[in-house]
């Protein structure tokens, strides 16, 4: 990898290099599917405690909420690994629907002046 901030590509790229040598081989989808559930749930409890009505547990006053996050990252990546979808391509196909669909509807909701 370059000095450069990564691409998802290159990013995609180093998930799978690591699963196929150090990780051995890619968990079948659905229990990556399960893992990334199980992580987006970490993520939610401490979003919830830190920044929501729960009080923060004492366990999570010292988690590591980028940590947390890049864990989601990275199970979704192997996912998408394994399923052949280049997150790169998704995303802007996914930021092009979103231009042209949602282009007014943000701005002219009344919900959010």
């Amino acid at each position: 990898m370059n000095n450069e901030a990564p691409s998802l590509q290159d990013l995609q790229q180093e998930v799978d290099q690591w699963i196929t040598t150090t990780g051995v081989r890619y968990f079948n989808e659905l229990t990556n599917l399960a893992i990334l559930t199980e992580e987006v749930g970490e993520l939610a409890r401490i979003i919830a405690r830190r920044y929501g009505e729960q009080s923060e547990k004492e366990s999570d006053r010292n988690a590591d909420l980028g940590d947390e996050m890049a864990d989601v990252l990275w199970v979704l990546m192997a996912l998408a690994n394994q399923t052949g979808i280049d997150l790169t391509e998704a995303f802007r196909t996914n930021m092009k629907k979103k231009s042209t669909r949602d282009a007014q509807r943000h701005i002219n909701n009344p919900k959010l002046k």
